[in-house]
């Protein structure tokens, strides 16, 4: 193909990613039409450029749109921040309970004002841990 060691190489490398992307792509499709559309839809955008009559670049983009996937992405991930005063906390936030993240002052849940019944998930606890236990009744003679 009168090309060099590394214009081959790269030739080849794409090659090899367009098959790769081909056979992904069939096998989406097909774990697709085998799940009947439960709840979620697969759409496939297909690209081919050539950029020379030896040399062909597909592009490939796969979109799974289901509920939980739409949520995920409208999330903006920003510097963990505390709840109660918004001090930055990085590496040393503190998880409560109630779901929230705080700084080494907010940590406790008196300073924050949790929401979060300690009372009741100790009652819980114990009562999972110590189950009943009741004698069998005895047989009348």
């Amino acid at each position: 193909m009168n090309m060099c060691s590394k214009c081959y190489k790269d030739v080849v490398l794409k090659q090899q990613q367009a098959q790769l992307a081909a056979s992904s792509i069939e096998s989406i499709v097909n774990e697709s039409s085998n799940s009947n559309g439960k709840g979620s839809t697969v759409s496939i955008l297909i690209g081919v450029q050539t950029t020379s009559p030896d040399t062909v670049i597909a592009s490939t983009q796969v979109s799974a749109v289901s509920p939980a996937t739409e949520k995920s992405e409208e999330v903006k991930e920003g510097p963990k921040r505390c709840s109660t005063c918004g001090k930055r906390v990085g590496l040393m936030g503190f998880n409560c309970r109630c779901g929230n993240l705080f700084c080494a002052v907010h940590r406790y849940s008196d300073k924050h004002e949790c929401p979060f019944d300690y009372h009741a998930a100790g009652q819980e606890s114990i009562s999972k841990s110590n189950p009943v236990v009741r004698a069998e009744k005895l047989d009348k003679i």
